[in-house]
């Protein structure tokens, strides 16, 4: 009985359902574990090419910067932006950068597990925190692009 309790509770937090040839990834996951269960995002990051200007001024921060992203395998927007995201932290290569992506499921009432007193209604959300405080977001479509959206966000505490 605790083997079928673990092996549920595992699938709560990172559980892949096929959709019409998609997964579907719920809960915490890694860049990895996207490319891995989605190799169609790797590829949209690999012909990503991120203005250079942003990398060069990301590469700069001094401070360890949170950002939770919140996204669908399933959702077009979140394959574009969060593989624009994960090209970009690649380029960036700062460590003090923290991404902690987590998956959503597609039926938006089984999403509160995973985003409650977090008000995401949209895909994909990105959510900065620096000093365990929110600077800011990025909801479903950059302003500018993942990159320059980033440098707006984290230009008041990085002038």
């Amino acid at each position: 009985m605790k083997k079928v309790s673990a092996i549920l509770l595992g699938l709560v937090f990172i559980t892949t359902i096929s959709l019409k040839g998609q997964v579907e990834m719920q809960g915490p996951s890694t860049q990895e574990e996207i490319y891995q269960n989605c190799p169609g995002w790797k590829a949209v990051a690999d012909s990503y090419s991120p203005e250079a200007a942003a990398i060069d001024r990301l590469k700069s921060v001094r401070q360890e910067i949170r950002i939770e992203i919140y996204f669908g395998t399933w959702c077009s927007d979140s394959k574009a932006h969060v593989s624009e995201y994960f090209k970009t932290m690649e380029l960036v290569a700062n460590p003090l950068f923290i991404t902690l992506p987590t998956g959503l499921p597609q039926d938006k009432q089984a999403r509160q597990t995973y985003i409650q007193g977090k008000d995401v209604t949209k895909l994909p959300t990105f959510i900065v925190y620096i000093n365990g405080q929110e600077k800011g977001r990025i909801i479903e479509i950059p302003k500018k692009s993942v990159e320059e959206d980033l440098v707006d966000i984290l230009a008041i505490q990085f002038p």
